[in-house]
């Protein structure tokens, strides 16, 4: 068996017995390593000198986390809560109008989706968001199911077809980058455009979530605590201007710079400037915001070190050469290949964003080769990678959803908010992304 599939696989089912992503991944790679003909040493070495390429990304999180945390103290989510939660005193639960479900779920997804460009703070808002609204979900009998399917949604749509925050750096500095460095003529103005369609795959496993599959109410249990109701807060109107003074500077400088540390580090200064934060407790807050997000980092660090070992294999470039020998002159069956590749090698990884310089080397030689258009190549790629983004037990898209939902141990990473996404979005992309590589 190809080692990519041998360890992507592993990775799944261990994560499927509830093991620890970071275990599974490092148990991944090591077997994947192995069974390509690498010695002990030689993978454990690559392992290794692949964790260096998520500590930018670590990093960002925990300064995203110290920021998140800064918006909390403003009183911003708070108000959020409240706003909701007083909407819903003295209600039925039964009688609740669909006006009200739907108003709650059509917030957390402008909320999202606005978390990857207007204030760029990514999955850092989850943890401080969504426990808050955990007695708002129970009230509405919401499927927290259906929660994270919105939570991805807005995680990863923003960015394939919005050229501008996170979508900017996966569009053009990342996507139309290593298109033009493996010999794709293309603009920047068609790469949104060729992946629209594609988009058109999340639209449609988003819209199946919320009036199909999880539409019915569903329970949670209730502990003694989780009836207590919050004590309402006192929200301090200079603290709110200086929330919104510091995401513009957040944003502003995350644009100009092209980094989410110099942009989190913006805000965060802003917030210690205009006192919401006094400058004694700047440590405390630092250090919540990396207990936040530290899972999560730990989890995409071990992510880079799996895609060193599989770049160390040359596996991938061996399922492609073979695949492409097999399939002769057949361009549909050439198109789907690569998607559902594109597919396991994000699965593995947990990045759309690691996977593209993985396989874009291949992916746009072998498009050219069958005769793909530029906006065809584009489409193929791009949802190549983001495939497996929705769905990947390592990716943040995941990660961020279940760091929020499951606040009160209710909420299962795999069974909660993976499957889920799996299901409504990946299979989605691979129909649109194929009709978008056979039309364009």
């Amino acid at each position: 068996m190809n080692p990519v599939i041998l360890a992507v696989c592993l990775m799944l089912v261990l994560s499927l017995m509830r093991i620890n992503v970071v275990i599974a991944l490092t148990l991944s790679a090591l077997v994947g390593g192995l069974s390509a003909g690498l010695s002990v040493a030689d993978t454990v070495s690559a392992f290794e000198g692949g964790l260096g390429g998520g500590a930018t990304i670590a990093l960002s999180y925990a300064m995203l986390g110290a920021f998140a945390v800064a918006i909390s103290k403003s009183g911003i989510t708070d108000l959020l809560a409240q706003t909701v939660i007083k909407r819903l005193h003295g209600h039925n639960p039964d009688k609740l109008s669909l006006a009200i479900k739907y108003g709650v779920l059509g917030s957390i997804l402008l909320i999202t989706i606005s978390s990857q460009n207007i204030i760029p703070v990514h999955i850092a808002f989850i943890p401080i968001l969504i426990p808050p609204l955990l007695s708002v979900f129970a009230k509405l009998r919401l499927d927290r199911r259906l929660v994270a399917c919105i939570l991805t949604f807005g995680l990863v749509t923003p960015y394939m077809v919005l050229p501008v925050g996170f979508g900017g750096i996966f569009l053009h500095n990342i996507l139309l980058k290593n298109l033009h460095d493996n010999g794709l003529q293309a603009t920047a103005a068609q790469v949104p455009m060729a992946m629209l369609l594609p988009a058109l795959g999340m639209v449609t496993g988003l819209l199946i979530a919320v009036f199909f599959s999880y539409r019915k109410p569903r329970d949670y249990p209730v502990t003694a605590e989780d009836a207590v109701q919050p004590e309402a807060k006192t929200l301090n109107k200079r603290h709110i201007l200086v929330a919104v003074i510091a995401i513009i500077s957040t944003l502003t400088a995350q644009l100009y710079t092209g980094s989410m540390i110099v942009g989190a580090l913006a805000g965060f200064t802003v917030f210690t400037v205009g006192g919401v934060i006094a400058w004694k407790e700047t440590q405390d807050v630092f250090t919540k915001g990396v207990h936040m997000m530290a899972m999560i980092g730990f989890i995409m660090i071990a992510a880079a070190g799996f895609a060193a070992v599989m770049k160390a294999t040359g596996s991938v470039e061996s399922l492609v050469s073979f695949l492409s020998g097999s399939i002769g002159d057949n361009k549909a069956l050439a198109a789907l290949l690569m998607l559902v590749i594109g597919l396991l090698v994000t699965m593995g990884i947990g990045s759309s964003f690691s996977t593209i310089p993985i396989i874009a080397t291949i992916y746009v030689p072998l498009a050219i080769a069958f005769g793909f258009s530029p906006m065809a190549t584009i489409a193929l790629v791009g949802t190549a990678a983001a495939l497996g983004d929705a769905g990947s037990p390592a990716s943040d898209s995941t990660l961020g959803p279940t760091s929020g939902l499951n606040m009160d141990g209710k909420h299962d990473h795999i069974w909660d908010t993976v499957v889920p996404t799996f299901i409504h979005y990946n299979l989605p992309l691979i129909a649109f992304g194929w009709i978008a590589a056979m039309t364009l």
